[in-house]
């Protein structure tokens, strides 16, 4: 039994869960935010046999893609001014940071 504990961008949220549901499969969607970019995420915590994990990897691959965007800096709050850079920058977002966790009891009531 594992957990997959997959963080994605908000703008993926809702194909990701689609995606999950036509496969059958149940997960539990939580906000967050990312410390980076102080933008939004959502983290799924998907429970799964041990077999349907890499199932659920290519399911998130397939829809979770990395994109370039710009950011907006942040003005340092407090700290050094010297490595303050106030034009926008572009970063790679989306994608998703996945965990895989060993689950020891699993139970759905």
């Amino acid at each position: 039994m594992k957990l997959v504990m997959a963080v994605v961008q908000d703008q993926d949220s809702n194909r990701l869960s689609q995606a999950l549901i036509e496969e059958n499969l149940r997960a539990t969607k939580l906000a967050s935010t990312g410390s980076f970019l102080k933008a939004g995420n959502t983290t799924f915590l998907i429970g799964v046999e041990d077999f349907q994990v890499n199932r659920v990897l290519e399911i998130i691959k397939e829809n979770c893609q990395s994109r370039e965007q710009l950011a907006a800096p942040v003005s340092p709050v407090g700290g050094n001014a010297n490595s303050y850079i106030p034009n926008p920058v572009e970063v790679k977002v989306g994608g998703a940071t996945v965990f895989v966790l060993p689950i020891e009891q699993f139970h759905h009531f």
